[in-house]
């Protein structure tokens, strides 16, 4: 079978293409034939070593497929072959094929196209994580949305909109901008052209706004949250930028706001029962078409390294996938 190698740690540039050997279920374990696999930000961690998990060379990238399950293990009774199903891996995702724990398996809705499902449960579930268990945001309550084009972005859009709230996307184009408006932002900020704190000080009235969404961090962080309201909430999701900001602790004090971590693979994994209630009602609303992932390009295999290039320059919006 075909895989993306990471066989020393860098940047996009230096992964390979090669054919490896396919792999052989154990107990508890699947194989599953890959159609497509999302591409998120922490792939582009991973491959430089700069992320939490830190596989031994050479590994592929890859961390949410979907696919059909090619060959299951002793004691694997819930999956058979020919089974759609939606992976969580960590790594291995970047290749025809790839092996799974079945605890990181989940059974996909017949007709699902594989694409969608393999850009859907990272962003959403963080994303609504973020909203309903961190921040507890409320109907009629004012969310900002920084770097809103995004995969995690247009998600919370999405997500912002549909648990009631009032939704304000900041972006740094027009082009983005328009996107976030298609998936039912409210009101919209170029924060490349525009004064961020002025323009959330307008469209609030001059209250600032009862939560922040940030996955971006660098130079928007703080100047965003001078413009929380009393008592709001920031969730630090990522940095997408690559600066971790340095805040000033005195705004918490003086604005009463929470400044709140999201990291959802950890959520999933210590509190189980709580990210699968929410994965149902995820997926539930996406099957009701209630919930529209936008998938801005499909890259082959062959593609990784220009895919996760692109992501890291932050010319992708929402997501992009690899297909095989």
């Amino acid at each position: 079978m075909k895989a993306v190698l990471c066989k020393q740690h860098g940047l996009p540039e230096t992964l390979v293409v090669e054919e490896v050997p396919s792999p052989v279920p154990g107990p508890k374990q699947v194989v599953i034939s890959v159609q497509a696999c999302g591409v998120n930000f922490p792939d582009t961690l991973i491959i430089q070593n700069l992320y939490q998990f830190k596989p031994a060379l050479p590994f592929s990238p890859g961390g949410e497929l979907a696919g059909v399950v090619k060959a299951v293990g002793e004691g694997v009774k819930h999956l058979q072959p020919g089974q759609p199903v939606l992976a969580f891996t960590g790594w291995g995702g970047f290749a025809e094929e790839v092996l799974a724990d079945v605890k990181q398996v989940v059974p996909l809705p017949p007709g699902l196209d594989p694409a969608v499902a393999a850009a859907f449960m990272m962003t959403y579930g963080t994303s609504y994580h973020g909203l309903k268990d961190r921040a507890q945001l409320q109907a009629g309550e004012t969310l900002l949305v920084l770097g809103a084009a995004g995969g995690v972005g247009l998600a919370s859009i999405e997500l912002g909109k549909k648990m009631g709230a009032r939704v304000i996307a900041a972006a740094s184009t027009a082009e983005k901008l328009a996107v976030c408006r298609e998936h039912g932002a409210d009101e919209l900020i170029n924060y490349e052209s525009e004064d961020l704190r002025e323009r959330i000080k307008a469209l609030t009235d001059g209250r600032g706004v009862d939560v922040i969404y940030d996955p971006v961090g660098g130079k928007y962080a703080e100047p965003a949250l001078r413009s929380i309201a009393w008592k709001g909430r920031y969730l630090v999701v990522g940095f997408a930028a690559g600066d971790i900001p340095k805040i000033p602790l005195n705004l918490a004090l003086l604005k009463g706001c929470a400044i709140l971590g999201v990291f959802w693979g950890d959520f999933a994994a210590r509190e189980p029962q709580a990210n699968m209630g929410n994965g149902m009602q995820l997926f539930q609303w996406l099957m009701q078409g209630e919930l529209k992932p936008h998938i801005s390009q499909r890259y082959p295999l062959e593609k990784a390294g220009e895919a996760l290039r692109a992501l890291m320059e932050r010319k992708v919006t929402g997501k992009v996938v690899l297909v095989t």
